[in-house]
C-alpha cells in the first residue's frame, strides 16, 4: 500500500500511473454481472460503430480489448473464472449490428458466424487479455492468502481431526501404513 506521499512502506516511490489507477473506481461484479456488463457495452459499441463508422471491424476490435480488461478487473475474486468465458460471448453479441447480412434470420446468422470467423484475432486477443488479468489477480490472491496463513501459523484443527479419524495426509492409511501417520510403540 502506498502512503499519502506516493511512497511504499519500504520507501520506494510509486509510479504516477499506479497512483492514477488506484483512484479509478473498483466495482466488484458477480460473474453474471460481469458477463452482462460486457455484453451490454459491446452491443452498445456495435450499434455506435455501425452508426458512426459504418461497421468498422478494426474499431470494434480495438474497443473490445479495453472492455475485456475492465471486465476482468471488475469481476469479484470468487468469480474470476467467468471473465475469460463471458468476454467472447459479449464479442459475439456485439458483432450482430456490424455483421451485415440480409435475407432474414438465416442470412443474419450466417453473417454473424462469418464475422466471428473473420475477426477471430480480436476475439482471441480480448479473451487473452481477460484471461491474463484474471490469472494475475488469482495468483496475487493466492499469495495474499498464503501470507496470511504463514503469519497466523498453521491451523491445528485439520491435523488433529485427520489424526483422530486414523487418516494421514494421503487419505486412509496415509504415508505411515494402515494405522495412519507414524507408528506408536506400545506403552508398558
Amino acid at each position: 500500500m502506498a502512503k499519502a506521499g506516493g511512497r511504499t512502506p519500504g520507501g520506494r516511490p510509486v509510479p504516477p500511473v499506479v497512483l492514477a489507477l488506484r483512484r479509478l473506481p473498483s466495482p466488484r461484479l458477480t460473474g453474471l454481472g460481469a458477463g452482462l456488463f460486457a455484453a451490454a457495452v459491446m452491443l452498445t459499441l456495435g450499434f455506435l460503430d455501425r452508426l458512426l463508422l459504418d461497421g468498422s471491424p478494426v474499431a470494434y476490435g480495438l474497443l473490445f480489448l479495453p472492455v475485456s480488461a475492465l471486465t476482468a478487473l471488475w469481476v469479484r475474486t470468487a468469480d474470476l473464472v467467468t471473465a475469460p468465458i463471458g468476454v467472447p460471448i459479449a464479442f459475439a453479441v456485439g458483432v450482430v449490428p456490424i455483421a451485415g447480412g440480409s435475407g432474414g434470420l438465416g442470412g443474419q446468422a450466417m453473417a454473424v458466424v462469418t464475422a466471428l470467423a473473420v475477426h477471430a484475432g480480436w476475439l482471441y486477443g480480448g479473451t487473452l487479455v481477460a484471461g491474463l488479468i484474471a490469472s494475475v489477480r488469482k495468483v496475487r490472491e493466492m499469495g495474499r492468502r498464503q501470507a496470511v496463513r504463514t503469519a497466523t501459523g498453521p491451523d491445528p484443527a485439520p491435523a488433529s481431526a485427520a489424526g483422530a479419524a486414523g487418516e494421514g495426509p494421503r487419505g486412509r492409511g496415509g504415508a505411515g501404513g494402515a494405522g495412519g501417520g507414524p507408528r506408536r510403540r506400545p506403552v508398558g
